[in-house]
């Protein structure tokens, strides 16, 4: 992809960081289905378009060499700012939303993309004596009931057939069913009871009307299982050609009945909210959903440490407060326990019963996790700005009682399994963005048995003395751990002279006691520990600052993880019968082959081990003793490698 050009925009070069920020959202668009819109300078939709991929359709429109000829695409260098995006499941949403928004926005470039071609839809008026069912492209507020729209206009008509068929509702217009003076041909063979000239009783024909509404909503399971019955009836008795036709109605009907986010039968009007934050810094994306199509959606960027539950109630009757449309209902990710009050409030601001749900399955769930997806979206293309970082490290130095601004951090941690093969880990920082060019693993060398503080002053006093002679020391090292670690890296401080360098520990939230069985469980606060204090600093639990530390720390333990378990893979790979005394390769080799496997040597009693080629009865016993002696290790609970080192024991066992 070529970069983007200095001309693209002069109010971009003006505002300082434009160019770089739109290079950006194109570097990070998604691998999924999507719609993305297109704006100038006066952020302005100009073109609206859908994708199978959103990554790569959007980045070919600056491919070097591209063969796309149209127009406006020559011209995005000089008049594309921004480009925003909305994630969906399936390219067939993709393409029901991009017609939604081509005809709310109209575009300037979707000009030769713009028609009066709808998706059909099913059209019922429910006022008329003798109601039909019809196909239509537009939908008006004509007091009809209109069913769609559907995507596939062969499944629909044959859905209409079979409609008809089934329950017998009239096909002629309004005008042949006033002006009719026989009946037609479809009275003849029994499926419509000709309304036009015969005296249809209107309560039995509006029985007919309401299982066709409850059918085109969804709740068809009693029709599908009639003409199940009634295809089996037909097979058993040989007419074949009945239960064929009746097979594809039944094949027409499911075909009719898929229901997807942007094509549903259920038309009432929702607002669909996602949220993704860290720390303080969070979105709100609003997917709107009216009459069963998404029509789009809209994000809200915040600040907050309030947690999640007070949060989401909070913004939502805020949103509305500034005289927004209410729908009929309301999906929430999360509430706390207010939604009767706030629903209270919208249904007197609507003037009608509205619902606030905090769904937990069914379709509402995954349009809750489609709001997520594209709150999170939303939120990677808003990177904090350098005043924002600033105030960050500003606030965090304060709090700490730094010497000065942690714009440089390192955090290390200690790993090891069953006090055996210790590793460590350095992971780095800069301006609070992982800087991954200066993350390193360590060996221990001197340290060989479980010692953390022993291994912490071994790591540090090596990561120092490279530093000093480098000259190159970061503003803030974090240690993973406690006040014994962040002694055993101040000794290693002290004991080379390194000044200049703020040193702190951070300490996992974990579980407390409770006094009873039934008490729900409550988690200490992250806490953060300094050389010249007795006493933790706890910051707030959402604050930027400590997500800064524990984003960290977190990584750090991830790090020094995945390095441990990788070691732990490669001695898997070696048979435990290379540590029996006295067993070589000669003797290995005897053993798997007489055998077959390690299982089958651990199972076979000492006089049929005795009985291989080379293997003695005192190896034999010396083999069994081995390979069935107790597993004897103690796991620290409150040890962050306790699962690593669970891991290995249960593989040693098998």
């Amino acid at each position: 992809m070529r970069p983007l050009t200095p001309a693209l925009s002069p109010l971009a070069q003006g505002e300082g960081g434009s160019v770089t920020i739109l290079q950006d959202k194109l570097d990070a668009l998604p691998n999924q289905p999507g719609v993305y819109l297109m704006k100038d300078r006066s952020d302005r939709i100009i073109y609206v378009g859908k994708a199978v991929n959103l990554r790569n359709r959007v980045r070919s429109y600056f491919n070097r060499g591209s063969s796309d000829s149209r127009a406006f695409v020559q011209l995005l260098d000089r008049v594309l700012v921004d480009i925003e995006t909305v994630v969906v499941r399936t390219e067939k949403e993709a393409l029901l939303l991009e017609n939604e928004l081509i005809k709310k926005h109209r575009p300037r470039f979707n000009v030769q993309l713009r028609d009066d071609k709808q998706y059909l839809c099913i059209r019922f008026d429910t006022s008329h004596q003798y109601p039909r069912l019809e196909t239509v492209r537009r939908t008006r507020r004509d007091g009809a009931r209109y069913f769609g729209p559907y995507s596939s206009a062969s499944s629909i008509r044959e859905t209409l057939r079979v409609v008809n068929r089934f329950f017998q509702l009239r096909t002629c217009t309004d005008h042949v069913l006033e002006t009719r003076k026989r009946p037609c041909l479809l009275h003849q063979i029994g499926r419509c009871p000709a309304p036009c000239v015969a005296p249809v009783p209107v309560d039995e024909y509006r029985r007919n009307v309401d299982a066709v509404i409850l059918f085109l909503e969804g709740r068809s399971g009693p029709l599908m299982e009639q003409l199940r019955e009634r295809m089996k009836g037909a097979a058993k008795k040989l007419e074949f050609e009945d239960a064929a036709r009746l097979r594809d109605q039944i094949i027409a009907l499911e075909r009719s009945l898929e229901r997807q986010t942007v094509a549903t039968t259920d038309t009432i009007d929702q607002d669909v909210f996602g949220l993704f934050r860290e720390a303080d810094r969070l979105c709100i994306y609003i997917l709107f959903v009216r009459g069963g199509r998404i029509t789009g959606g809209r994000p809200l960027h915040s600040t907050s440490d309030f947690p999640d539950d007070e949060l989401i109630t909070s913004l939502v009757n805020q949103y509305y407060a500034d005289e927004n449309f209410v729908p009929r209902e309301v999906l929430l990710p999360a509430t706390s326990g207010e939604t009767d009050a706030l629903a209270e409030l919208l249904s007197e601001q609507k003037g009608e019963k509205v619902r606030v749900v905090v769904p937990q399955r069914g379709d509402k769930v995954e349009l809750l996790a489609l709001a997520a997806r594209n709150a999170e979206r939303a939120f990677s293309e808003r990177t904090r700005t350098r005043e924002e970082v600033e105030q960050v490290l500003e606030r965090l130095k304060d709090r700490l009682h730094l010497a000065k601004l942690p714009h440089r951090m390192e955090c290390f941690d200690i790993s090891h399994s069953q006090g055996t093969s210790i590793v460590a880990s350095q992971v780095a920082s800069l301006d609070t963005e992982a800087d991954t060019a200066n993350y390193r693993r360590y060996k221990l060398k001197t340290v060989t048995q479980n010692d953390d503080f022993a291994s912490m002053h071994e790591i540090l006093t090596r990561r120092f003395r490279r530093g000093l002679e480098e000259g190159d020391l970061p503003d803030l090292i974090v240690i993973d751990g406690g006040k014994g670690q962040l002694a055993a890296a101040w000794a290693a401080m002290k004991d080379l002279g390194v000044e200049g360098v703020d040193l702190v520990a951070l300490a996992k939230s974990r579980d407390l006691d409770v006094p009873f069985p039934d008490e729900q469980v409550k988690r200490s606060p992250e806490r953060v520990f300094l050389v010249d204090r007795k006493d933790p600093i706890v910051l707030p639990q959402t604050s930027p600052e400590l997500f800064a530390l524990t984003r960290l720390r977190d990584e750090a333990h991830r790090f020094a993880i995945t390095y441990q378990r990788k070691l732990s893979r490669r001695r898997g790979l070696q048979s435990q019968l290379d540590a029996v005394p006295g067993v070589g390769e000669t003797r290995r080799t005897a053993l798997l082959t007489h055998f077959g496997s390690l299982k089958r040597v651990k199972e076979a009693s000492v006089e049929e081990i005795s009985r291989v080629e080379s293997i003695g009865p005192s190896v034999a016993e010396r083999i069994h003793a081995f390979l069935h002696q107790p597993l004897k290790a103690e796991i620290d609970e409150d040890d962050p490698d306790d699962e690593v080192r669970a891991a290995s024991l249960e593989d040693a066992a098998t």
